[in-house]
């Protein structure tokens, strides 16, 4: 198989980590490809009609595309436990605000590096970040005990999430409000699967 894959998209990285955590590097050949929403690379756009990454090319059948479908799919291929079925709606809800943090987290980007100057919105980027402290808000108050048990999907969505504001908005000041939360990430931070797919 093959995985079109960027090294600084949290998308992308989440599903490493996945590949990592499950001990199957080996089944799936890494291609980075170079892509964006305004000038989609070739192969991307061959492979998804949306052009985005992730993108898995399997031997046989359609390709996997939507970091959640490829990270499934992965998991049930290995016969993996990253989605316990008594917890399952639990990891879902999970690694959904880790993916929408990440999101958030991408459209930030996107309003400054892709937008002309003159009509980049600031409150367009404010209204991204408050949806970001929102979700880093819930994971604090109601998540923490879940994020500390076995290993799962949800917190590895998480775990990308955070890492990716680390990465992108380093002034943005939001570990001290949540200090449990930071505690929590700095400690997962230091997996084997997250120090590996460390964007450059």
């Amino acid at each position: 198989m093959k995985l079109l894959t960027g090294p600084t998209s949290p998308f992308a990285r989440k599903v490493a980590v996945v590949l990592h955590e499950l001990g199957t590097t080996d089944s799936v050949q890494m291609q980075i490809v170079t892509t964006t929403p305004v000038q989609t690379d070739a192969t991307v756009a061959a492979a998804n009609p949306l052009g985005k990454i992730p993108a898995l090319i399997r031997d046989s059948g359609p390709v996997l595309y939507d970091s959640r479908v490829i990270c499934r799919y992965l998991d049930a291929q290995a016969g993996g436990t990253l989605y316990p079925e008594t917890r399952l709606w639990e990891v879902l809800t999970l690694e959904a605000t880790g993916d929408a943090i990440m999101d958030a987290g991408v459209a930030m980007i996107y309003e400054v590096r892709m937008r002309p100057a003159d009509k980049q919105w600031d409150g367009w980027i404010d209204a991204q970040w408050a949806k970001i402290r929102s979700a880093m808000d819930a994971l604090e108050s109601r998540w923490i005990s879940h994020l500390a048990g076995p290993l799962d999907v949800g917190q590895i969505a998480v775990g990308c999430a955070l890492s990716y504001i680390d990465f992108r908005q380093p002034d943005r000041e939001w570990k001290a409000e949540r200090p449990q939360l930071a505690a929590w990430h700095a400690k997962f931070n230091q997996r084997d699967s997250m120090q590996k797919t460390r964007p450059d």
